[in-house]
């Protein structure tokens, strides 16, 4: 019987209550309580970190948090429909960065200057949005008990030899808005010519496609399919729960932003607020890190190996209708 990783991931992060820096306003505490002692929370953050975020609140304020998680491109679809039809049902929602972008754009939040972001860098804060809390970087990431590591690729550009056809799983970028997103920045790595031929040679090696970015990286960890493009910190989230895993040593990574926002019709405002101001300070900062995350609050790094060598590029931004192209472009490269 297979073995699933990353259904199962369970890490214990010990809490020490009063730590400083979550200074709520007890008042805020007590209208969020008023609103039922909930906050609903729509995000593609991984459950196991998201679980561990909502615990600490819950400890915290004593307002459980309700977590739905989906890729980012059905967050989007989920909240910009239910902003569309007029009933939001979630306070908060928790994403990458583009997909935010488009949701901004289209009215879906509302603009709350939380305290907690005074401690990010400043040319990080979008006006809107608040602050990026979080970098999430695009490599590779493969299985040493299959690939031995003198075996595995060096570079983006090894994918496409032959002895790797048939041991790459990666997301669908016709249908996953963020490895569109992915593919159409590899120009700022490799130059516009190389990177259209390389999307190409990568087409024809056809990988295994899937929905997301925690697919892949479920399938490497079990070995089913050796090498994964998926997210490089889930090298050490599933490397806790014991799965043979090492990400290739890229000088450069591609990635992008991720924000949280306040709905603009919350069905629990103070609750919603509640929740982005402790989600943005010090203490689920450090809770994240301690899970592999790529934070963006002052001085706190996560465990990775190597993980403060890794030149961050952020991809290019794109509207919906620029989107709507670049996957029906991929769709001819990729499923023909």
């Amino acid at each position: 019987m297979r073995k699933r990783f990353g259904g199962a991931i369970f890490i214990s992060i010990w809490l020490i209550s009063g730590q400083p820096g979550f200074a709520q306003d007890s008042k805020l505490i007590a209208e969020a309580k008023k609103e039922g002692g909930k906050v609903v929370v729509y995000s593609s953050m991984e459950t196991s970190i998201a679980e561990s975020v909502g615990n600490a609140f819950k400890n915290k304020t004593g307002i459980e948090m309700e977590f739905w998680r989906a890729s980012s491109t059905k967050v989007m679809d989920r909240a910009l429909n239910e902003h569309r039809a007029g009933r939001p049902l979630a306070d908060v929602v928790v994403t990458i960065a583009d997909p935010m972008l488009i949701m901004q754009r289209e009215g879906v939040f509302a603009k709350y200057d939380s305290p907690a972001a005074a401690a990010y860098p400043k040319e990080l804060i979008d006006p809107s949005l608040g602050p990026s809390y979080r970098n999430l970087l695009i490599g590779i990431v493969y299985n040493k008990n299959v690939i031995r590591p003198g075996d595995a690729p060096a570079s983006l550009e090894d994918l496409v030899k032959p002895q790797y056809k048939g041991k790459l799983v990666m997301p669908d970028p016709t249908q996953h808005t963020t490895t569109t997103q992915w593919l159409a920045s590899l120009h700022k790595l490799m130059g516009k010519e190389k990177a259209e031929k390389y999307i190409r040679d990568l087409a024809a090696t056809k990988p295994t496609l899937v929905e997301s970015l925690l697919p892949p990286v479920e399938r490497a960890a079990t070995g089913e399919i050796p090498i994964a493009i998926t997210l490089v910190h889930y090298t050490y989230v599933f490397g806790q729960t014991g799965a043979p895993l090492d990400y290739v040593r890229l000088p450069k990574m591609l990635g992008d932003g991720n924000y949280i926002a306040l709905n603009n019709k919350a069905p629990r405002p103070n609750a919603g607020k509640l929740f982005i101001d402790y989600f943005l300070d010090d203490e689920s900062m450090k809770i994240m890190a301690k899970l592999g995350e790529f934070v963006n609050r002052k001085g706190i790094y996560p465990p990775l190996p190597d993980a403060d060598k890794i030149q961050f590029v952020p991809m290019d931004k794109f509207d919906t209708k620029a989107y709507a192209e670049k996957k029906k472009e991929f769709q001819r490269i990729f499923l023909r």
